[in-house]
């Protein structure tokens, strides 16, 4: 497999694991499985409640300097990052 190959597989790779995340965080926490965690609470909040309105907002805040350091990694690593 060509190194360009390799690259945009990494870099692939990455995004899907990022949307897997956010998906899991926003979706399956703040909607599927809000009523089980309904039942534990977060600073007088419902920790369901919570996941919905904040959570999945400072996951995806999380995500995006987690992407933008994996990124500069995989860029070094592949010798294709910017001085």
């Amino acid at each position: 497999m060509s190194e360009r190959a390799s690259y945009w597989k990494a870099n692939i790779r990455l995004v899907t694991g990022c949307l897997i995340v956010w998906f899991i965080v926003s979706f399956g926490f703040g909607i599927i499985l809000a009523e089980p965690l309904n039942n534990i609470s977060l600073g007088g909040y419902k920790l369901g409640f919570w996941f919905a309105q904040q959570g999945s907002i400072y996951t995806f805040v999380f995500l995006i300097f987690f992407y933008a350091w994996r990124m500069n990694k995989l860029d070094r690593k592949f010798n294709v990052h910017e001085d």
